[in-house]
């Protein structure tokens, strides 16, 4: 899968493209066929061997093997047969112009052999799930162009304007006008789904939903002129995405989370992407975002944070020293004092701490460290 140009996968432009790139995967099939040669599926490998930090991308991507499978080899025929029974099915769904998810299309093609076979196409979800990763691959589309949905996860306010035409309907939304709910951000944010209006100066990204309720309510976002998002903890696919399209608009992503490994790990999983979806960092990942706290050294300028400070568990000792393993952190000497202290100390700061004082100060913190751009990056 090519690398390097940003948007390629999002930009896909309607079903019928995608309908195209599945017939003519399909139609090769049957060359092959009708030549006497074994059809032959190839996707880039998603083996952690074949997953790197590209440094000079700033994110996580494949490399560059190829894995083959072929009709006649009868350790790989059952996975090609089932691949090609998701591809067939996925441009059912698109002529449909129906969604489901990965459930749903795993219940669709189940029992699909047929009555008079005492065996089922598909004995698990687990079978189905990488085979729709790879048709991903393959193919350069996202499950979301295969009108395959994932979980929604994600709120935002503030200056965004959209229009999503869906089901036949097509809907403006105002991000400033959602009250305390905000808008929840849907699995797909690239078919169907047109920016109106951007007013903003930055993104802030906040890791917990609690928080973001709090900055809401203060209406931070409308005073500072941001664009305010919750992951709700680890960030979805359509979450990434979006923030990537708003930083695709020359918008800063800043970042504010625990003060811990795992709070940590979510702004890098934004930053770098992850292992796990290293085929779509190029569309999710967000090498110029910026982390804006909580930091153990902000014990040093907010004396408060030093008698709110929390023991960390094993696991949170655990995960810092994962993170310390990768070269892509390690490399970082502040990121690498961050940690360092977190195992010495064995503490750890949630950002909910910063209400501390009074809860309207998380507010006054965030501009400060904002004006005086006190990042990590």
């Amino acid at each position: 899968m090519a690398e390097g140009k940003r948007g390629k996968v999002g930009s896909m432009a309607g079903e019928e493209k995608v309908v195209k790139k599945l017939e003519d995967f399909g139609l090769s099939m049957i060359s092959e066929v009708q030549k006497e040669i074994s059809p032959t599926f190839k996707t880039t490998a998603r083996t952690k061997s074949n997953v790197f930090f590209d440094e000079g991308l700033g994110y996580i991507r494949l490399g560059d093997k190829i894995e083959e499978r072929t009709f006649i080899n009868v350790g790989q025929a059952r996975k090609f047969m089932q691949t090609i029974a998701i591809a067939n099915k996925c441009k059912k769904f698109l002529k449909e112009r129906s969604h489901t998810s990965i459930r749903g299309l795993y219940y669709q093609l189940k029992f699909s052999l047929g009555d008079t076979l005492d065996e089922d196409m598909f004995a698990e979800q687990s079978e189905s799930n990488p085979l729709v990763e790879d048709l991903e691959v393959a193919l350069n589309v996202k499950r979301e162009d295969l009108n395959l949905n994932t979980d929604r996860k994600g709120v935002v306010a503030g200056g965004l304007v959209l229009n999503d035409k869906f089901g036949g309907d097509e809907t403006t939304i105002d991000c400033s006008k959602q009250g305390r709910s905000g808008w929840m951000i849907p699995s797909d944010v690239d078919n169907g789904m047109d920016f109106v209006n951007v007013d903003a100066d930055y993104v802030l990204v906040v890791e917990k939903d609690a928080m973001w309720q709090r900055l809401n309510e203060d209406k931070f976002w409308k005073k500072e002129n941001c664009i305010l998002i919750t992951p709700k903890g680890q960030s979805s696919r359509g979450c990434r995405r979006l923030i990537r399209k708003l930083a695709d608009r020359k918008l800063p992503v800043y970042c504010f989370t625990d003060c811990d490994a795992w709070g940590w790990y979510i702004y890098w999983a934004i930053k770098t992407g992850s292992i796990n979806l290293a085929y779509l960092a190029n569309d999710i990942a967000i090498p110029e975002a910026k982390f804006v706290g909580v930091t153990m050294r902000d014990i040093k300028d907010y004396e408060f944070l030093g008698k709110l400070t929390i023991n960390a568990k094993d696991v949170d000792i655990k995960r810092a020293e994962e993170m310390l393993a990768y070269d892509w952190i390690s490399r970082n000497k502040d990121w690498v004092e961050e940690l360092k202290t977190v195992l010495k100390t064995k503490k750890k700061i949630e950002q909910d701490a910063l209400q501390g004082p009074r809860l309207s100060f998380v507010g006054d913190y965030l501009r400060e460290k904002i004006a005086k751009k006190k990042f990590l990056s």
